[in-house]
């Protein structure tokens, strides 16, 4: 006879219709056999007995959704004077500082403007004194009121194209005062318009960007979060304050934690959902913007008898677990029952007809060793 790993006894259950088999309930029903294991075989498997227990286990709505910065955390960089690239010192990924700078752009558009400004500049002093004296004059009836409101119109229009082109320099980052004294610059700077990191550059040296263009993009990430996509259906479950566990799917298997920051109030006609955003807790530097996110929002919890999933033996539709019948010196006599499963985590399962393990020894790991076993020796001989 071949020497199986582990020996199998099988022992017929008959209905013979007494007290014992009266008492049996819907709540466990013995297979129709006994395992027997020696403790050295035991042991060798790392096998090991537990009881069942209680456990707490969540209701969950599970969502989808991305990870994100406010809009305020977001910025497009871009110029408000056409121009070529002359330096672009940054790539993806470096950190920047409000106000530091970016890139240079060079454009003849931007030494015409600085000039337009000087005269402009040197006619207002002219135009002013003329308007000053011309006020003067008329206020002591020398001059018409024609010649008087014409040299006030003319003052003051070309105020206001000096005030609109000095506010242009502005914009372009150019000191007007240094303009009026003569210095003319072929280049403007463009500056970090907020703290965060650079996550787009569209451009490289040489480029050439108009006013429409976007020339990169920084985020600032130290208000990242979560915005999750919740059903209609279940949105009133949805309170602020619950707990988040969610994934990253394409980045990791690791589960990490977020709380429930604030529900929307309006609802996406197209698709019938409701943004929730959740602020993530701990570290998030890992994280990058627009990652897809998979989630659960735990709603509520309840109590229920519960074993580890390694103590469960699925065959076809059914499920079942060891229980420790009888020990001896050499071994265990193990029984097989059938099992009702309901509520699961990860790792935990909740068993509907308890009743029967209650301060029973249930064999918690090598449970799938046991049952290969057990299908390899019923077929030798």
């Amino acid at each position: 006879m071949k020497q199986l790993y582990i020996l199998f006894v099988f022992t017929l259950v008959m209905a013979c219709g007494n007290d014992k088999n009266e008492e049996k309930t819907e709540e466990s029903k013995v297979a129709p056999h006994a395992l027997v294991i020696t403790k050295a075989q035991f042991e060798g498997e790392k096998m090991t007995f537990g009881n069942i227990a209680e456990h707490e286990f969540n209701t969950t709505i599970k969502v989808n959704g991305m990870i994100d910065v406010p809009t305020q955390n977001k910025s497009s960089v871009s110029t408000f004077m056409g121009g070529y690239v002359t330096k672009n010192p940054l790539l993806v990924g470096d950190e920047v500082k409000k106000g530091q700078y970016l890139l240079t752009l060079e454009n003849t558009e931007i030494v015409e403007i600085q000039q337009e400004y000087a005269e402009v500049a040197e006619q207002l002093n002219f135009l002013k004194s003329e308007f000053t004296r011309q006020k003067t004059l008329y206020d002591e009836n020398i001059t018409s009121q024609k010649n008087f409101l014409k040299a006030e119109s003319t003052y003051k229009s070309s105020l206001a194209h000096y005030n609109g082109l000095k506010k242009k320099l502005q914009m372009m980052n150019i000191n007007p005062a240094s303009v009026e004294k003569g210095t003319i610059s072929s280049s403007i700077n463009l500056y970090a318009p907020i703290d965060g990191f650079v996550t787009k550059v569209n451009i490289s040296n040489g480029t050439y960007v108009s006013p429409s263009d976007i020339i990169m993009e920084i985020i600032d990430t130290e208000h990242i979060h979560l915005e999750l996509s919740v059903f209609e259906k279940d949105i009133l479950k949805i309170k602020k304050g619950q707990t988040i566990d969610f994934r990253i799917p394409e980045a990791s298997d690791s589960i990490y934690k977020a709380e429930v920051h604030l529900v929307g109030t309006t609802i996406d006609p197209e698709n019938r959902r409701v943004v929730v955003h959740g602020h993530i807790e701990n570290d998030h530097t890992a994280f990058i913007v627009g990652m897809f996110v998979e989630a659960q929002i735990i709603v509520g919890s309840s109590l229920g008898m519960a074993l580890p999933k390694t103590a469960v033996i699925q065959q076809e539709d059914d499920y079942y677990v060891l229980m420790l019948d009888r020990e001896t010196d050499a071994g265990y006599e193990l029984k097989q029952l059938k099992i009702d499963l309901g509520m699961e985590t990860e790792d935990m399962v909740e068993v509907l007809n308890s009743v029967s393990l209650k301060n029973k020894k249930i064999v918690m790991d090598g449970t799938y060793m046991l049952l290969n076993n057990a299908d390899d020796g019923g077929h030798s001989h």
